[in-house]
């Protein structure tokens, strides 16, 4: 399976600027095996590339990327504990040093490799090859490396990949609970594109539509195809791996992850900061699941009040600042969120611009997959749907809700639910 990147391009708005970084993307049976030929024709300039890989993506295709670029330089990273945070960028980082000459690299594994290579890469002026190890996340052809650094989820400016390939016979035999994990990653979709298209209703914020009816085609797919994730089907799999791809360059092309990132992802992100419950070792998109089936819920009993007609809104809604400091206990985390918070995302909205778009917000929670059916098609593919499965008590739920829209300035229908008479009730 080849992904049409000029067809891709097609969505591009030429007046917003927007650009694929992306030269091609090859997803088939044997697609490593392509990577002599694909450097040797597209880009035979790199004379000193440096491989990132880890213990496990090393014995998944590091060793075979090594057969093909008898040339190529390997740097195996430490897997235990290792994430995308200033830990993971060191480790590498003293490998490089090896490496003074390096003018191109190859990202041999899943998420967190990807972002620790994007990471060098950029600051390197440099560009690099992806080869997924596992169909887990959606961030690999991202312009952005979405790190946790110093205790603070963070995004920084990196670099896509210039050429994916991503092999289906290395991808599928990755361990399941990886899979489940990139599953849960793009059905987060739902909520991201609810939120996305409701801030929009609402205030009039850009929005793209031809990239948002892109996602939802990718997320009838998914959902089309989990049997045949959970038999094993290699095509079912391809099928994920391109979703996830094709979700990647929707954030390429807007040059940041409104297309794939709202209220679900500001759980996940509140958790791994760990400002309201200890440090959990749980994948991106695990959380990102749990995240989905809980803010979902909401969106739904948020749906029935709005239906009711008989709730009133606040003329206008403030950051919390006390309830932030109140939570965000460690004083380097607090400041970061509260400069976060310093452009109050919500201050020119009222509540009569509510009211005026009632129908509107109706529509698009209609939209929204229950979380019935969320957490059923999370469980066909084993996925994770609760706080408990991801180590966290369940009673975190509420203030997860309350709290996690305040870890990015971002419009989100979980923030505007602040504004509602019936908010206290449906988050309890």
């Amino acid at each position: 399976m080849q992904i049409d990147v000029n067809k891709i391009k097609g969505l591009c708005d030429p007046e917003k600027d927007q650009k694929i970084y992306v030269d091609d993307l090859i997803i088939e049976k044997g697609a490593i095996n392509k990577l002599p030929q694909v450097l040797s024709e597209k880009y035979p300039q790199y004379k000193n590339i440096v491989m990132i890989c880890d213990e496990n993506t090393y014995e998944a295709a590091g060793k075979k990327v090594e057969q093909l670029l008898p040339s190529v330089h390997t740097i195996i990273l430490d897997p235990t504990n290792l994430h995308a945070d200033e830990h993971g960028v060191g480790l590498a980082e003293e490998g490089l040093k090896q490496y003074p000459d390096v003018d191109f690299m190859i990202a041999c594994g899943s998420g967190t490799i990807h972002d620790i290579t994007r990471y060098h890469a950029y600051h390197k002026k440099i560009n690099f090859l992806s080869i997924p190890t596992a169909a887990s996340v959606d961030g690999f052809v991202s312009t952005m490396a979405a790190m946790t650094w110093k205790g603070m989820k963070k995004t920084f400016t990196a670099v896509s990949p210039i050429f994916v390939l991503a092999d289906s016979e290395i991808f599928a035999n990755a361990p399941k609970r990886l899979t489940a994990s990139g599953v849960g990653d793009l059905l987060g979709k739902y909520t991201a594109l609810c939120d996305w298209r409701i801030a929009s209703a609402v205030t009039g914020e850009y929005i793209s539509w031809p990239i948002v009816n892109w996602e939802y085609d990718i997320l009838k797919d998914l959902v089309n195809n989990l049997d045949g994730i959970g038999s094993g089907d290699l095509g079912a799999y391809e099928n994920l791996m391109y979703g996830l791809l094709l979700s990647g360059l929707a954030m390429q092309i807007m040059t940041y992850s409104r297309p794939a990132s709202g209220c679900e992802h500001h759980c996940s992100h509140l958790w791994e900061e760990a400002a309201i419950n200890e440090p959990i070792d749980y994948l991106h998109g695990e959380k990102v699941g749990v995240g989905l089936c809980i803010t979902s819920a909401v969106y739904k009993k948020a749906l029935a009040k709005l239906k009711e007609g008989n709730y009133t809104v606040k003329d206008h809604m403030d950051v919390e600042v006390d309830f932030i400091k109140e939570h965000f206990k460690n004083p380097v985390l607090q400041a970061e969120i509260l400069k976060e918070n310093e452009d109050n995302v919500m201050a020119g909205i009222t509540g009569q611009q509510l009211k005026d778009h009632e129908a509107d917000i109706i529509k698009i929670l209609e939209d929204l997959p229950s979380a019935e059916q969320e957490i059923r098609w999370l469980k066909d593919v084993h996925g994770l749907t609760t706080l408990p499965e991801i180590g966290l008590d369940e009673s975190l739920r509420s203030l997860t809700l309350k709290l996690s829209p305040y870890v990015r300035h971002r419009l989100t229908f979980m923030r505007l639910l602040k504004f509602y008479s019936f908010y206290d009730e449906i988050v309890a």
